[in-house]
């Protein structure tokens, strides 16, 4: 049985004071952590997903990510900072310490925050939104656990956020709740 263990976020978000999206996960995977970068895990779908929304090649190396992100006026981070976690499980996050989202909201253009996924959304609103001021519009999770969505209905439904510069219809965005 594994134990949990405090751990620290040790990478950088991605961003330049062009961004004005702004994607949140909850807290790097174990194999996004040994990695140093964002949504590591080889069948995490988000690389391929953000490709396939703009219509690019899925990028392969942690420079050829970033690039793909700032072409598109995105940034990438995570709600958690700091915490207790079992492996990679979002479940089991405890002792949270927040990034600090609100000083990266005052060097960009961030109009918009997406959650990639249900926990991500929670936790934002939780730790994140007496901050930041900015609800997070929640999309489904490019997580493999998240089968229930394939690659298609993903990009279609980040599509419409992505593709409306983060803008999005009530009645859309009660889809997702």
């Amino acid at each position: 049985m594994e134990t949990y263990q405090t751990v620290k976020h040790t990478f950088d978000p991605v961003w330049d004071r062009d961004s004005e999206i702004l994607i949140l996960g909850t807290f790097p995977s174990v194999k996004s952590r040994e990695q140093n970068f964002y949504y590591g895990h080889p069948q995490n779908r988000f690389w391929k997903l953000i490709a396939a929304v703009y219509e690019e090649s899925v990028p392969e190396t942690i420079e050829e990510k970033k690039k793909l992100i700032l072409r598109h006026h995105l940034a990438v981070w995570d709600v958690i900072g700091q915490c207790d976690i079992i492996g990679s499980s979002d479940s089991s996050i405890r002792s949270v310490i927040p990034c600090d989202l609100a000083g990266l909201l005052k060097e960009t253009q961030i109009h918009t925050v997406i959650a990639n996924g249900a926990k991500a959304y929670e936790l934002y609103g939780k730790y994140q939104l007496p901050q930041t001021g900015i609800p997070a519009q929640k999309l489904p999770s490019t997580s493999p656990a998240n089968a229930a969505w394939s690659l298609e209905r993903l990009k279609e439904a980040w599509g419409r956020v992505l593709l409306r510069e983060g803008r999005i219809l009530d009645q859309e965005a009660e889809e997702y709740a």
